[in-house]
Order: structure tokens, then C-alpha cells, then sequence
């Protein structure tokens, strides 16, 4: 099998991804992350009842149809997402041999497992918000490494060597937008979203009203509790929001730094363009972050905002492969390949 035929069935596996995460956000958001009171199925079948036959799930929580399936499809996007992950896994180790990789796709694999038991305990634990936030998480790197993959085989970003300088600052910016992301998946799983209800200030003309830092970051909680809609008090909630706020401020500062030098340092268009979709994003997400606070989270605002974080990530995975020494490899090779090309036509 070739590359570009992997790349290309990567790269559209990764777009599944996505496709996955936003689907996510969308079911969370709309308080539906609870739909389905077991797990795989739906109250005890695969596909969603329009209402209960039997009382086997009289102890359970009421039936919402709508609710349901928007789990129950999120459920079937993953499943489909795991299938295609297990196909370039198996694509890889029969082809291992043509110089496909094995290691990655492998490890993907075992991500995404990892991920259908995140599922399943997102349910079973009642979002509870450490294991809603590290399905987050999860779903965030299974999109990153399906990304790098792409890019790795692909060859559809070169390396470019004037870049080289910036790796180490690059790599600090995406810890960074990993934080921020896990800091926004702490928000949003213990409902801290508008616990600052203005813009720029937090409450009432308040920048720094009262807050309970323990109460907020007290990463995991009792079992058994039902965690929908969130149980921490206003403190607790306004500690959580607040440094989700210093985080962004942060990250715009950095990022919007970092970016500039990348579109000033490179030479070739395609990291140019590489560079400016990385301050589109920023400010993007930036703006939709205060959109959500102004007009109190609207689903899709709320729902664009954590695609916003996907684009951001996949603009910086790209950064960082173009500065790698295997990009700056391929791009050598490439650059061989095409003036020995140049070189024989000339003598013809």
C-alpha cells in the first residue's frame, strides 16, 4: 500500500475524529451526556425506545427520546471511528514491510479503547467531571496522533529548516493550549461556564470576586454522585472560571507571539499561511469564548468553541512537524529528487 493512499484514509479518519469531538461537545451541552442510563445500549437495546416497555429500568432516570439518541449516535460515530482506527492498524502491520509504521496506528488503537471505557464510565459514573474531562482529553490526542500520522506519510507539509529555532518555543505553546484545553474541559464539566456572567469583569463590576480554589480544583470526587448540572458551590465555580480566563489571556499573548514570528522566520508559503491560520484560530476561539459569556453559552456558539480548541491543536501539531528533523529530511529528498529531474531534462 502506498503513503499517500495511507495519508489520504488517515487524513480522513482524522476528519472522523472531529467529527466525533464536535458531536461530543453537542451531546454535553445539551445535557444529553446522560441519555442513556447504561451503556452500550440504550435502556437495555441498541437502538433508542420511543418509550419503556417493562419496568427494568424503573429505578433509572426518566426517558428523554431526544436525548437518547443524540447519545446513542455519538455512540455509533465512535464505534465507527474505533472500526476505522482498528482498519489503518491492520493496513499498517500488513505493509509494515513497504516502511508503513506500526508503532502510531498501534497506539491509537489502544487509545481508543482506552476511549470506550472513558464512555462507558462517563455514564456509568454520572459525568463525573475528572472522567468527563479526560474523555475530553482523550478525544483531543486520538485527533492529534491521527493528524501527525497524516502529515508523517503524506508529505503534504515540508519541512522548513528556517524554522528550526522556534521548535523548543513551539512545543512549550502547545503545553500550554493543552492546559488551557483540559482547564476548558474542567469548565465545562462542572458547569463553571457562567460563573463569571460579564465581560471583561466577572460579577457585578468585580475582576476578582470571591473564589474557592480548593473547592474548585479538587480533581476527584466521591462515586455515586449524580454529577449533571454540577455541584459545586458559586465559589468553587468562579475559582474554575477564572482560570480559564487567565489561561486564555495567556495563551493569546503567547500564541499570538509565537505566530507572528513563525509568518516573519519562514521561507516556505505553505508555513506562512500555516502561521496565519494559527492566529485566525487564536482569535477565533478567543472570540467565541467571550461570545459564550456575553450571550450566556448558546449551544452552537458553546459547541463552535470546542472545535475552535480542535483547530488550534491541529494548527500547532502542523507547526511542530514541519520544524522536525523528519520534515526537514523529507524536504531535503524532495528538493534532491526535483533537481535531479531539473538536471536530466536539461541535458535531454
Amino acid at each position: 500500500m502506498k503513503r499517500t493512499r495511507f495519508a489520504k484514509l488517515s487524513a480522513l479518519i482524522a476528519l472522523l475524529a472531529l467529527a466525533v469531538i464536535m458531536l461530543g461537545a453537542y451531546v454535553r451541552l445539551s445535557n444529553a451526556g446522560l441519555g442513556c442510563p447504561d451503556w452500550p445500549g440504550c435502556y437495555g437495546r441498541i437502538i433508542p425506545p420511543s418509550e419503556l416497555q417493562h419496568d427494568a429500568f424503573a429505578n433509572q432516570r426518566p426517558l428523554e427520546p431526544a436525548k437518547a439518541w443524540k447519545e446513542m449516535i455519538h455512540r455509533y460515530l465512535a464505534g465507527s471511528l474505533g472500526v476505522g482506527i482498528l482498519i489503518i492498524t491492520l493496513l499498517a502491520w500488513r505493509n509494515r514491510r513497504f516502511g508503513l509504521p506500526v508503532l502510531l496506528p498501534s497506539l491509537l488503537l489502544a487509545l481508543v479503547i482506552f476511549q470506550a471505557l472513558l464512555g462507558m464510565w462517563t455514564v456509568t459514573l454520572k459525568v463525573h467531571p475528572a472522567i468527563v474531562t479526560t474523555h475530553l482529553a482523550g478525544g483531543l490526542s486520538t485527533l492529534a496522533l491521527l493528524w501527525w500520522l497524516t502529515l508523517r506519510q503524506g508529505r503534504w507539509l515540508a519541512g522548513d529548516n528556517s524554522l528550526v529555532g522556534l521548535r523548543k518555543w513551539t512545543w512549550i505553546g502547545l503545553a500550554l493550549l493543552c492546559g488551557q484545553i483540559l482547564l476548558g474541559g474542567w469548565t465545562s464539566s462542572n458547569y463553571a461556564a457562567l460563573a463569571c456572567p460579564d465581560f471583561p469583569t466577572c460579577y457585578s463590576g468585580l475582576w476578582w470576586p470571591a473564589a474557592e480554589f480548593d473547592e474548585g480544583f479538587t480533581l476527584w470526587r466521591e462515586l455515586g454522585v449524580d454529577y449533571e448540572f454540577g455541584i459545586l458551590n458559586s465559589g468553587g465555580r468562579t475559582a474554575i472560571h477564572l482560570t480559564h480566563r487567565a489561561g486564555a489571556l495567556l495563551l493569546l499573548l503567547y500564541l499570538g507571539t509565537l505566530g507572528a514570528l513563525v509568518w516573519r522566520s519562514a521561507r516556505h508559503p505553505s508555513h506562512r499561511r500555516g502561521a496565519m491560520l494559527l492566529l485566525g484560530a487564536l482569535l477565533l476561539q478567543i472570540s467565541l469564548g467571550i461570545s459564550n459569556v456575553i450571550w450566556q453559552l448558546p449551544l452552537p456558539l458553546a459547541v463552535a468553541h470546542n472545535g475552535g480548541a480542535a483547530l488550534l491543536l491541529l494548527a500547532m501539531i502542523s507547526l511542530i512537524h514541519a520544524m522536525s528533523p523528519v520534515a526537514q529530511k523529507q524536504a531535503q529528498t524532495q528538493t534532491t529528487r526535483l533537481n535531479s529531474v531539473q538536471g536530466i531534462g536539461d541535458a535531454a
